[in-house]
């Protein structure tokens, strides 16, 4: 595939020059979608060869001494296989797209798992779906690097593109600008319906996660060789490299930005955390996560090697941090003083955390099956909500945190309602 053509093209081989970013205090809604219509968009974009046929991992955590108990409202079961990924729709948190192992997307009602309609025509695992910032479009997009976008209200496919294999996938928060990154290192930018597309040449290795920053104007990505770029979406120009030293021995697995899009948090395979000014491009601290082998010779330092970090968020409303490991460590961080606030331990493997937007408890998903509600100022566990008979491999929370949609390697998605003692 050619690189972008015209200022969008950038050599990464010579010498990096740091780039000074200014912040000009936060644009309106109206002012970043305008900034993304200025975008210039290369009209080119070939398509890639089928990927290989996908092979499913060993399903971890899965006992057969798993709880029978069904906490859940509402149980999605249009799936025939593992259930990969969730989304709800921002503006009305009334609607679910899931995606799954089957080669399926279905668009449902989170009320009763009614179906809406089915996302068709996908010939691989669909493993990204979302919804634009304002609910008219869903995006799903499966691993082979067929996304396909659809109008919720119509019901109808209105575009899809056909890129290399699919790592991640995303929407501008303020546009209708879909972004999305792939095994062969670029990172791909359209505007949607129409499909005009850019692209952001990373190394020569996948670009394994990306976020869009909150200013809608930048994007940091993250690849399979440990490195970390920010990148100018209008201009098409990487603004800061982390590398070497201060990039990852390992690949990226998980990015965040925090409220204001100052603060980065990169998570890898290398046990990692680190927190990154914005507007430098300077790491401020790494968080390692203490090896456990000492304390647990054996099978367990077996164990203790193939832990990964692999799912990170920042709190609104506290300077704290929440750090997910695969050995079941949930680690909540102090910013201010950059330092271990808390360890709280599951039974398995942390899948995925998400904060409550105005509150300081994180939501954990784990390979056993359970969605656990953590109060990060204590330590202690709010709440444990179990239904599922495999492991969780996604799930989402509502706004106002009233209900967790969840999805599993048990061919289901199931709607939590949670209920909180302390409000």
């Amino acid at each position: 595939m050619e690189p972008a053509e015209g200022p969008g093209a950038v050599d990464f081989h010579g010498d990096e020059e740091i780039i000074e970013v200014v912040e000009l205090g936060p644009p309106g809604p109206d002012d970043l979608a305008d900034e993304m219509e200025d975008v210039d968009f290369d009209e080119d974009g070939g398509e890639e060869p089928d990927a290989e046929a996908w092979e499913t991992e060993d399903e971890e955590g899965v006992g057969d001494g798993m709880e029978p108990q069904d906490d859940s409202e509402v149980t999605f079961s249009l799936h025939s296989a593992s259930v990969f990924c969730v989304s709800l729709d921002p503006k009305t948190n009334t609607l679910a797209v899931t995606g799954g192992e089957d080669d399926k997307a279905f668009v449902w009602c989170v009320s009763d798992g009614e179906l809406l309609f089915e996302c068709t025509g996908h010939k691989d695992s669909v493993t990204c779906a979302g919804f634009s910032h304002d609910s008219m479009f869903v995006a799903t997009g499966d691993m082979s690097g067929l996304i396909k976008v659809w109008r919720v209200d119509a019901k109808e496919e209105v575009w899809s593109f056909e890129v290399g294999d699919l790592e991640w996938m995303e929407w501008h928060p303020q546009a209708h600008v879909l972004l999305a990154g792939t095994a062969d290192g670029n990172s791909w930018m359209w505007k949607i319906p129409s499909g005009d597309c850019k692209t952001f040449q990373g190394p020569a290795c996948p670009a394994t996660c990306g976020r869009i920053l909150p200013d809608g104007k930048r994007a940091v990505v993250g690849y399979e060789d440990g490195t970390m770029r920010i990148w100018d979406l209008k201009q098409g120009t990487s603004l800061h490299v982390l590398k070497g030293q201060d990039g990852h021995q390992d690949p990226l697995t998980c990015l965040a930005s925090n409220q204001d899009g100052s603060l980065i948090l990169t998570g890898s395979v290398d046990c990692n955390t680190k927190l990154v000014n914005c507007a430098t491009g300077k790491v401020v601290c790494v968080f390692k996560m203490e090896s456990t082998a000492a304390k647990a010779p054996g099978s367990e330092s077996e164990e203790s090697e193939s832990n990964s970090v692999e799912s990170l968020g920042f709190c609104n409303v506290m300077p704290l941090a929440a750090v997910g490991y695969l050995d079941g460590t949930l680690a909540i961080y102090d910013l201010s003083t950059q330092s271990l606030r808390h360890k709280c331990q599951h039974e398995s493997g942390i899948v995925q955390l998400l904060w409550e937007e105005s509150s300081a408890v994180v939501y954990t998903c784990s390979l056993d099956g359970a969605v656990r509600l953590w109060d990060a100022r204590s330590g202690k566990m709010i709440s444990e909500y179990r239904g599922h008979s495999a492991e969780i491999l996604d799930f989402a929370v509502n706004k106002d945190a009233s209900i967790v949609v969840t999805t599993s390697g048990d061919h289901q998605a199931k709607v939590f309602c949670v209920q909180r003692p302390d409000r």
